[in-house]
């Protein structure tokens, strides 16, 4: 990723931070309800944003280990055959 976009969409840990304040002012249930809307609101683009950051963590995770895995068994037999 360039570091352009890096500085420009916000790291894990601090959308995980802004998410849960979010979450701790919805649940003190001293907001008016327009306000817990916006609230509300805010907290499903930064969930989206997390699963999105974390699919993509995984996504290099399952690339790492494809590419250091030893050949399959099978694969080593139909070579031989």
């Amino acid at each position: 990723m360039p570091s352009s976009q890096k500085k420009s969409q916000p790291s894990f840990e601090k959308t995980l931070a802004e998410l849960e304040t979010l979450v701790e002012q919805l649940e003190s249930g001293e907001l008016e309800l327009a306000d817990s809307l916006d609230k509300f609101k805010r907290g499903i683009e930064l969930s989206k944003q997390c699963r999105a950051m974390l699919d993509q963590a995984q996504q290099t995770i399952d690339d790492v280990m494809a590419s250091d895995a030893p050949p399959d068994s099978a694969d080593e037999q139909s070579a031989e055959t």
